[in-house]
């Protein structure tokens, strides 16, 4: 059984026992999130939303939080010296989905 979830601004597709990575979160590590924002739920039977489906939900555990890899910004005008370099690594939270309710 699998579940299409929404959760910081992006769709996942998730399975039982799947790690996957979103976008930060505001729960500490251990504890457990609920996603209710849950667009489909495949297996033998489809269930799809309109836009979101009622009373399914998808429960994992936060393993971990952190930052991920370095991506340069570097903005450049020809022949007017100016030249500007910056770095950005975003936040991820990481997450192991238990159970698919619904």
């Amino acid at each position: 059984m699998y579940a299409i979830i929404q959760t910081g601004g992006k769709q996942v597709r998730v399975e039982e026992g799947q790690a996957i990575y979103v976008e930060k979160l505001d729960v500490e590590a251990g504890d457990v999130v609920t996603f209710e924002d849950v667009l489909m739920v495949g297996g033998d039977s489809l269930k799809v939303g309109a836009p979101l489906l009622d009373g399914v939900t998808v429960t994992g555990k936060v393993e971990k939080h952190g930052r991920g890899q370095k991506v340069i910004v570097y903005k450049f005008k020809a022949k007017k010296n100016y030249r500007r370099k910056q770095g950005h690594r975003q936040p991820y939270t990481k997450v192991v989905i238990d159970k698919i309710n619904g």
